[in-house]
């Protein structure tokens, strides 16, 4: 089946037709290193994350560029403020920007490119626009003049009429021929970082950055170019602008943006003091919990956010970790069973996770719905939950064969979508007791320390309860959930998962 693209070039869905076949060249507009991320940033880069691991998910193989923008007003804004140099804030917030990324689990780049490190490449395109008449030198700076391009506004559906210009210094409007002309090459300001130029010292303008890397790294006439709906216009009406003018092709083949999100229903802004700094969230909730909760909103809807909302992300995914964990250790309290005809019920059971698995794809091949994709993920839970029910009762030999089935595909569909797999792993827990799973992320936890750790906290426990200690083995089970160990008693013995830490 094929996908479908919402293009925002032409406001409808579309068949995605890469360039090449088989392969998506794809370039989403990074951060400009000042501060840490907020919210607002972390959805876009989340967003196309998943977009792209459902490409490769789906037999693609993406080539994923997406940029920092390492100079720019407002990182010598920031430099000033903090009593460093551009370079030095650059770096730090790169290196921030990089921790946070990791944090959420978000793929790296297969090419990161640095601003700083392409102002030849800027020069020589936009040497070529002046040279073809569609930019103009004006005192050091120079300009794209928008009224040369007629096609200016196809992305935003603006006419030229209707722009609306930015508050702009009576200097900057000078050396205009027009106010809706936008920078391409700033002069140099005392005391500002600058490159040689041929018209001067000076730096790039934002909007020439992205088309010159990606064009460099992609090529021209490559397949997505993503973004924060907040960068239709004008950053990527200019892209546009700049990119074909000089090319004298089409830039770009589908333009994808993603929504914008509130906090508690409000627009997050500086003004109305509701910024959330992604590394904040995290570290009061699991990287699952914020991913789960922004999956539930389709990549181009606003998204709102809320404490409440993040707690109900974290029942939903213990719900998900739970199922996961029940099938596991069933799986492993059966053991070694002869293969055996399925029951008419088993055969039902598998047909109903095949539907649930087509579902989920056909949610994500349109436009990418993780929203829908998500509700058949906990369909297939539910699913699972009740065949757990009736195979712990009727004990049927083909009962293995079903749970493996759907924890096979349980994890197949979060895979694709970037929740973390967890991995089962099989602990003692004590003479006369069973063997238990524990249930955690391999990613953050180095396991032999902690196994060995809940595994004596939890023989002190069997041995307090076997005296008639409760008041002991009810403070270590309470210590243990807050340090993210669940304990669970059974008739035989206990069993216990690791959640977080």
């Amino acid at each position: 089946m094929a996908i479908y693209i919402y293009n925002t070039l032409t406001r409808k869905k579309e068949v995605l037709k890469p360039r090449q076949d088989g392969k998506v060249a794809m370039y989403v507009c990074g951060p400009t290193v000042y501060n840490f991320i907020h919210l607002g940033n972390a959805r876009t880069f989340l967003n196309f994350d998943v977009i792209r691991r459902y490409l490769i998910y789906s037999g693609y193989e993406v080539t994923f560029v997406q940029n920092i923008t390492d100079i720019d007003d407002k990182i010598i804004n920031r430099a000033k403020d903090e009593g460093l140099s551009p370079s030095e804030i650059a770096a730090k917030y790169t290196a921030a920007f990089e921790e946070d990324m990791k944090a959420l689990g978000v793929l790296p780049p297969d090419i990161a490119p640095k601003a700083t490190e392409h102002v030849d490449d800027m020069i020589s395109v936009v040497s070529a626009l002046v040279d073809k008449g569609y930019a103009y030198v004006s005192g050091g700076d120079v300009y794209f003049e928008v009224s040369k391009f007629p096609d200016y506004g196809k992305l935003s559906r603006r006419e030229l009429e209707e722009q609306q210009v930015t508050v702009q210094f009576d200097e900057e409007l000078e050396k205009k021929r027009s106010p809706l002309d936008f920078a391409l090459w700033k002069a140099a300001k005392p005391g500002e970082p600058y490159w040689s130029s041929p018209w001067g010292p000076g730096r790039p303008g934002w909007h020439i950055e992205c088309s010159t890397m990606s064009m460099k790294y992609l090529g021209e006439d490559f397949d997505i170019h993503g973004g924060g709906l907040d960068l239709v216009f004008p950053h990527h009406e200019n892209e546009i602008a700049q990119a074909e003018a000089y090319s004298g092709r089409r830039f770009v083949r589908y333009w994808m943006h993603s929504g914008m999100l509130n906090i508690d229903q409000e627009k997050m802004s500086k003004s109305l003091g509701n910024i959330k700094l992604l590394r904040e969230v995290l570290r009061q909730h699991n990287a699952d919990t914020v991913r789960l909760l922004m999956l539930q909103t389709h990549y181009r809807s606003p998204l709102s956010f809320s404490d409440e909302s993040l707690d109900e992300s974290a029942a939903a995914l213990d719900r998900l970790r739970t199922c996961v964990f029940n099938l596991r250790d069933a799986v492993a309290r059966i053991g070694d069973v002869e293969d055996s005809d399925l029951s008419s019920y088993e055969e039902e059971v598998l047909r109903r996770v095949e539907g649930i698995k087509r579902e989920f794809k056909e949610a994500m091949d349109d436009d990418f719905n993780t929203a829908l994709a998500v509700g058949a993920i906990f369909g297939l839970v539910r699913e699972a939950n009740s065949f757990l029910s009736h195979a712990l009762k009727f004990k049927s030999p083909g009962s293995k064969k079903v749970m493996e089935f759907c924890l096979s595909a349980i994890e197949e569909l979060t895979g694709a979508l970037g929740l973390k797999a967890f991995e089962a792993v099989q602990v003692s827990a004590g003479e006369g007791s069973i063997e238990v799973s524990a249930l955690k992320n391999t990613e953050e936890i180095e396991t032999p320390r902690v196994e060995s750790l809940v595994e004596l906290l939890l023989e002190v426990r069997q041995s307090a309860r076997e005296k008639g200690e409760y008041e002991i083995a009810d403070m270590i089970r309470g210590r243990l959930s807050e340090m993210g160990v669940r304990v669970e008693d059974l008739p035989s013995g206990y069993r216990w998962r690791l959640e977080k830490i």
